[in-house]
């Protein structure tokens, strides 16, 4: 969606490379970059979460066991959490006024950042960002930053899943499910992967765009630059030569 006359700056760069994800509508992993196949997600992690939980972990796991052996900082970013988990622990202490320890302990937001880290034997870090409909804009940021600050790699994985009708008021609108992952390095020349500049700029008027879904159809189907109006800004995310 283009703005005009808009004032846009732009976050430090970085370099694309590789990613991996559960797409919409799609039954498999989709994956691209220059990092190696990695192996399946344990089935220590896949019991202990969601449906949406392990297609996220899933995606993060395919990029870190292709990576030999280093260890990227983590940036989880999403809207809801594990949304499921969330509602059944509500429902359970709305009906007996009790609920899971065990489901209880993984309902923070930073969940799934810990238990891939722990899998992982990952000592580097993980930031967990949480900012509504433009969650995963600022996961870039912060990953960006990170970036720019020395760190050598970062692993972002976004995840959302659908809220039920009754709660799209609060929702920002129906959305579909989505779990992606991005390994990223600072953009030096000598550099592996493609060069991506993040542009941000004032939204006039609010948008609802998910750049999210806006930059997994862009991985999946190719070009050069996708562009999101969320609430309070408007991000684009451009391939650079």
């Amino acid at each position: 969606m283009a703005v005009a006359a808009r004032t846009e700056s732009h976050a430090p760069g970085f370099r694309l490379e590789a990613w991996a994800g559960w797409l919409p509508g799609r039954d498999r992993l989709a994956s691209g970059g220059t990092v190696a196949a990695g192996a399946d997600l344990p089935s220590s992690l896949r019991r202990r979460v969601t449906p949406i939980g392990r297609q996220a972990l899933d995606a993060a796991w395919y990029l870190l066991a292709g990576t030999h052996g280093t260890t990227p900082k983590i940036v989880l970013s999403s809207r809801h959490g594990e949304y499921s988990r969330t509602f059944g622990l509500l429902s359970s202490l709305a009906a007996s006024g009790e609920v899971s320890p065990a489901g209880f302990s993984l309902s923070v937001h930073h969940a799934l950042a810990g238990l891939l880290s722990i899998a992982a034997d990952n000592r580097a870090g993980h930031t967990a960002v949480a900012a509504g409909g433009e969650s995963f804009g600022y996961g870039c940021l912060e990953a960006a930053t990170s970036l720019a600050e020395g760190i050598d790699r970062v692993l972002l994985l976004h995840f959302d899943e659908a809220l039920p009708e009754s709660y799209a008021e609060i929702g920002g609108g129906a959305e579909d499910s989505l779990a992606l992952a991005l390994l990223l390095a600072p953009n030096r020349d000598d550099g592996v992967g493609e060069r991506i500049a993040l542009g941000l700029a004032p939204s006039d008027p609010p948008g609802t765009d998910s750049l999210a879904h806006c930059v997994a159809t862009l991985l999946e189907g190719g070009g050069s630059e996708t562009r999101a109006a969320g609430e309070r800004l408007t991000w684009t995310w451009q391939h650079v030569a």
